[in-house]
């Protein structure tokens, strides 16, 4: 998947003209730069940009990782569904999930329900150099993060790919170019997303 290239996701076909088109779902691991790409792309397309966990923050007024601590990562998947569940009805998004997002099967159905999905696909090397300082990574406060983030993309990769209708490689190159892949890619496939 390396040189930030863009493909069709086979399991696309079936279901593509069901979809509701108006809104861009971004998936993948931590610090593959969901955030990033999605504010960037979110104003690139006049859309309105939402992040899952920023959203679980200021509807508990706690941190995540206050939120791991104190209900457990169960807790914190099942105020993730919730909010998954009300920010993808909303129409002309983009949004960025968290990276264990995918792991609930009532969150791919909405995701592939209700938009487009795309993949931010980067290596382990990459998501630790990006990671390594941000105390708000839960699941990274670990004596070897690098195992962890190993295992995490062992059991979520199948399900990212399965789920996505693009794949884009964000460790090769910058975030104003994984925003004009997805422009590009939509645009090749029929999907005209800039505003007019």
């Amino acid at each position: 998947m390396g040189g930030g290239a863009c493909y069709h996701s086979p399991l696309q076909l079936g279901r593509e003209t069901m979809r509701n088109r108006r809104n861009i779902f971004l998936i993948g691991p931590m610090g593959a730069g969901k955030t990033t790409v999605g504010r960037l792309l979110a104003r690139a397309l006049g859309m309105e940009f939402w992040d899952s966990d920023k959203e679980i923050e200021r509807r508990t007024g706690v941190t995540v990782p206050m939120i791991f601590e104190y209900e457990g990562e169960a807790g914190f998947r099942r105020r993730e569904s919730e909010v998954i569940a009300d920010l993808t009805g909303k129409e002309r998004i983009v949004l960025a999930t968290g990276g264990g997002s995918v792991l609930a099967a009532e969150n791919r159905e909405h995701l592939a329900a209700r938009g487009l999905v795309i993949y931010l696909q980067c290596s382990v090397q990459k998501q630790l150099e990006r990671t390594h300082k941000d105390m708000n990574r839960p699941l990274l406060q670990t004596e070897n993060p690098r195992q962890r983030l190993e295992e995490l993309l062992r059991v979520r990769d199948p399900i990212y790919r399965e789920l996505a209708d693009y794949v884009v490689d964000t460790g090769q190159h910058s975030s104003r170019s994984a925003v004009r892949r997805i422009i590009n890619a939509y645009e090749k496939s029929g999907t005209r997303l800039r505003t007019e």
